[in-house]
């Protein structure tokens, strides 16, 4: 992608919105219908019911429409797995509920995080926005386990950063595995076993001290 597709405008009319937004959706279903490497504009114009030309005042290539297509879920896809954990929260409840809202939310968008796992494997600006994502995660997870090592909820002999990294990629695998290679685990029994190695990993006590 170049600088100018990066910082392109959004169009400024009702009218325009509409046709970037289905150009958008129909690019969703093309690549993950046909891949990465095998999506044709053509196709995406036909499917959004667009003429071919409309396209590039919106988009300068097929990159930047996936970029869009990843940004269209990006909130959804970057879920924290363990939201910031307020005084007077259940810290195991709060990573129990969070671990499956992440689950739930990879197994909607399981076809597009397959297909940015091939592309990034092919195109170092979409490795970046891999990486950048996965760092989005274990940010916010190091946050919560520093307010928890604050609060004495978690052990202070484990680093934080590198904590957050080994339990969110295991979190991120786990659903690679269960939703995109079809490993056949009950959701229930995914956030169960996931939330108890967190716990216990952090060495979190199941119930929270009187007082």
């Amino acid at each position: 992608m170049t600088e100018e597709s990066a910082v392109r405008e959004l169009p400024r009319t009702a009218r325009g919105a509409r046709t970037r937004a289905r150009l958008v959706e129909a690019a969703r279903t093309v690549f993950e219908r046909d891949g990465f490497l095998d999506a044709r504009l053509a196709d995406i114009t036909g499917e959004a019911g667009t003429a071919a030309g409309s396209f590039y005042t919106y988009f300068a290539s097929k990159e930047e429409i996936f970029s869009a297509v990843l940004d269209e879920v990006k909130e959804e896809m970057l879920h924290p797995q363990v939201r910031d954990v307020a005084d007077g929260d259940d810290p195991v409840a709060v990573i129990e509920a969070s671990n499956r809202a992440y689950l739930e939310s990879y197994r909607r968008n399981a076809a597009l995080m397959r297909l940015l796992d091939q592309v990034a494997a092919i195109d170092d600006t979409f490795r970046e926005v891999r990486r950048e994502r996965g760092l989005a995660f274990t940010q916010r997870n190091a946050r919560s386990i520093r307010a928890l090592q604050d609060r004495g909820l978690a052990s202070p002999d484990v680093d934080a950063g590198l904590a957050a990294t080994a339990l969110s990629m295991m979190v991120s695998r786990t659903a690679y595995s269960a939703f995109v290679l079809g490993d056949d685990w009950d959701l229930d029994q995914l956030v169960e076993t996931l939330t108890t190695l967190w716990v216990n990993a952090l060495d979190i006590p199941r119930r929270l001290p009187a007082g």
